[in-house]
């Protein structure tokens, strides 16, 4: 019999979706919006799960603790950290990092992922299938201060804290649960591709 490893679920919501042009979070699939649906899929196996919104940004109400960026428009690690610190405060050790935008997600995905960080002891664990997967990562609540440096330095990018610590990587080629929907045209595949 496997344990579960406790996770904590960051879900990045307040990205700028300039490809999509419009707010990705409250795009719908499926009858309901996507911040809503990643919730629902992340609720059930993650404690706490936090949602991290820009300064501003109308979202439907949600089973999640909401928390707001201090500053548009500087991209994900600044939010990845703010995640990361109050995850650290609900005593969470490990969280998943999730972008908005992933309808197919599935929780099997994040134990494929937690159980490498608990064993290797890694700060990052990330899926892999040809290129890395910032959003869709396990990582350890430990690296909010990391994160606070880097983003006081000037660093705005996910690749900047991932380079600096222990990130070990899973291949998980052809994994649907990876699938982000950048662009309307995303959103349409993956809608006739559940029809098909």
């Amino acid at each position: 019999m496997t344990t579960t490893v406790p996770l904590a679920a960051i879900i990045l919501a307040g990205g700028a979706s300039r490809r999509m042009g419009r707010d990705k979070a409250t795009l719908t699939y499926e009858g309901t919006t996507l911040v809503e649906r990643m919730v629902s899929i992340l609720g059930p196996r993650c404690t706490p799960v936090l949602v991290i919104a820009a300064p501003g940004q109308a979202l439907p109400p949600l089973d999640a603790e909401v928390l707001r960026d201090e500053v548009r428009g500087v991209g994900p690690l600044l939010a990845t950290g703010r995640g990361l610190r109050a995850a650290a405060e609900a005593g969470a050790e490990l969280a998943f990092v999730a972008a908005v935008d992933m309808p197919l997600l599935t929780v099997d995905l994040l134990d494929e992922l937690a159980a490498p960080a608990v064993r290797l002891g890694a700060d990052v664990v990330l899926p892999w299938d040809g290129r890395d997967h910032y959003l869709a990562g396990v990582y350890r609540t430990a690296l909010a201060g990391r994160v606070a440096e880097l983003v006081a330095a000037g660093e705005r990018s996910m690749r900047a804290l991932v380079e600096r610590v222990d990130t070990q990587r899973i291949v998980m080629p052809e994994q649907p649960a990876l699938t982000n929907v950048n662009t309307a045209a995303d959103l349409a595949a993956i809608r006739s591709a559940q029809i098909a």
